[in-house]
């Protein structure tokens, strides 16, 4: 500490880039800290540091670690209240550019692996992103020395020494919950539960808190079970959704799509308090709907869409500007490919000519004439021959009463099981409709990203870089992932930037494997090696990154416009 202190006095007034002699370790009485890497301006990105705490100086308890779960929990909670210590903390250090700013990774509603705080050794290492002060484009050593002196033994006494312990056991406790009620599901074939009481509407477009004064959730009787939860005095009920093919109806403005919103976050835990804690939905649930103008390359898309003018071939079906139809046809032959388990659809993002063709359209325009097999034509496919389930907002169409399993109707903003009235009201109106039958789903055809796909170089550098929770740059071409609705973290998409340079520079790609071979070998990493070995400088600090799922990956890739595939 006393040789940081010198430093501060020694360099102050001189030029900022001489900040980079700091880089190194230097030891506290309670804590050691590293300085990894030093900004070059105080107008640029942040330096990142991190705090390494013993356990002997900060126990954590060993049963808090002993599996990866609730290490998880754990690490989530320690991050949000450091980050709340954060915006508690004034610490009034002056300066140029981002002089004095002090960050973590904030989390938001949902509970992810992140590398803000690990918890994996035998001790506690904090990451932190740090403004080191500046006058000018000089070196302002009496605020540095007050900002590490300081400001940062002050954030670390008054969270990671005062965090009550009741808080982490209170998130282990939740980890426990959630892997029970998962354990439930899948035992019972359910692809969703939502518990009796849960919070579904959120505060405003673009807050994910929850909604202050909404109707709580009630179960219908047909669908309410009850669940023995650890560390819980009474049991817990709500709905599920069995695998199969469910439909969610009702009028506008009733509830249906703030239900599948819900389920399609809840393919991620989320923290107490929420509204949605416990909202579970099948981990292999993936969001589908049309996305005009996206890159689609080499995709069999034939199980949907055949004969296309000018002899267009289908079953590698490639285009710049992707229409709705083809580009949702992708979407969820991509899904399929990433090893999707459960397909979430709403009519509102759909196209109309993909999600159904009524007897009165198929009398003007001949089969003959029509290149796309409809989605109610395939749906009971994907049920039967693929082992995947559909849960499907459809305020338009009573032709998809045929082909549910279930239809759950939503009214002011509670759910009904109204399936023996929507196939009695089948039988009454029987659809004119004819059905594309088929004798199968068709061919999930595997594909193969080539090396040259990624193309990361820009001028003499690799560089890929996530300029938003929707953007990545990469080389001198843009991702755009606006469409990806399960994306829900920047610092997912900073990880997927991370995993994209380092796919292109250790040669993953050279590798003949498929799509599905590709995403096993990422998620294996991600297991054995953490979030960190992705990231560009190893045994440092790994930045601020959360895990994404193999399916947002898939994504990914595939709306990379400089991409090269080949199939298999």
């Amino acid at each position: 500490m006393k040789k940081l202190q010198q430093q501060f006095q020694q360099m102050d007034g001189k030029s900022y880039k001489g900040y980079k002699q700091l880089q190194g370790s230097y030891q506290f009485e309670r804590y050691r800290l590293w300085i990894d890497y030093v900004q070059g301006d105080p107008f640029a990105a942040p330096s990142k540091i991190r705090i390494q705490v013993p356990y002997d100086k900060r126990p954590i308890r060993a049963e808090w670690r002993e599996d990866r779960n609730r290490r998880i929990y754990a690490e989530d909670t320690i991050t949000r209240d450091i980050a709340h210590t954060l915006m508690k903390l004034n610490p009034n250090v002056k300066g140029s550019g981002k002089s004095g700013m002090v960050a973590i990774d904030r989390p938001g509603q949902e509970i992810l692996e992140r590398t803000a705080v690990d918890l994996n050794s035998d001790h506690m290492i904090i990451c932190l992103s740090i403004g080191l002060p500046a006058n000018g484009r000089r070196i302002n050593g009496k605020q540095a020395e007050k900002l590490f002196l300081q400001v940062l033994p002050e954030l670390i006494d008054k969270s990671v020494f005062r965090i009550n312990n009741g808080e982490i056991e209170e998130a282990v406790q939740l980890a426990d919950q959630h892997v029970a009620i998962r354990r439930e599901m899948e035992a019972n074939d359910w692809v969703a539960f939502v518990a009796d009481g849960a919070v579904l509407p959120r505060k405003s477009g673009v807050s994910e808190r929850p909604m202050e004064g909404a109707v709580p959730f009630e179960s219908p009787e047909q669908n309410r079970v009850t669940i023995e939860l650890p560390h819980r005095n009474e049991p817990l009920t709500g709905m599920v959704l069995k695998k199969g093919i469910t439909l969610i109806v009702g009028g506008g403005y009733h509830g249906k799509s703030t239900l599948l919103n819900a389920m399609e976050r809840g393919v991620y835990p989320h923290i107490k308090g929420d509204g949605r804690e416990y909202v579970l939905t099948d981990p292999a649930a993936v969001k589908v709907r049309a996305e005009d103008g996206r890159k689609v390359t080499t995709v069999n898309i034939s199980p949907f869409i055949k004969n296309l003018p000018h002899s267009t071939d289908t079953t590698t079906f490639t285009t710049e500007n992707a229409s709705g139809s083809t580009s949702q046809a992708a979407n969820v032959v991509e899904s399929l490919e990433a090893g999707a388990g459960t397909l979430l659809i709403d009519e509102d993002t759909s196209a109309t000519n993909f999600m159904i063709r009524d007897e009165r359209m198929q009398e003007l325009v001949v089969k003959e004439k029509e290149p796309i097999t409809p989605f109610i034509d395939k749906i009971k496919q994907l049920r039967d021959e693929l082992d995947v389930s559909t849960i499907l907002v459809m305020g338009g169409s009573g032709d998809y009463f045929d082909a549910a399993d279930s239809v759950i109707m939503m009214d002011q903003y509670l759910p009904y099981n109204v399936t023996n009235k929507a196939k009695e009201i089948a039988d009454r109106y029987p659809h004119q409709r004819k059905i594309d039958k088929e004798h199968s789903f068709g061919e999930i055809t595997k594909r193969r990203f080539l090396p040259n796909s990624l193309q990361t170089q820009k001028g003499k550098k690799a560089k890929v870089q996530a300029k938003s929770k929707t953007l990545i740059l990469k080389g001198n071409t843009e991702i755009s992932l606006h469409y990806v609705e399960q994306l829900v973290d920047p610092s997912q998409t900073r990880m997927i930037a991370d995993m994209l340079l380092h796919l292109d520079k250790k040669g993953w790609l050279e590798k003949n494997r498929s799509m599905e071979e590709l995403l096993d070998a990422v998620e294996d990493q991600l297991d054995e090696q953490g979030l960190a070995s992705f990231a560009p400088f190893q045994n440092q600090h790994p930045g601020e990154l959360a895990r994404p799922r193999r399916f947002e990956i898939a994504a990914t890739l595939n709306r990379i416009r400089t991409a090269k595939v080949n199939p298999l």
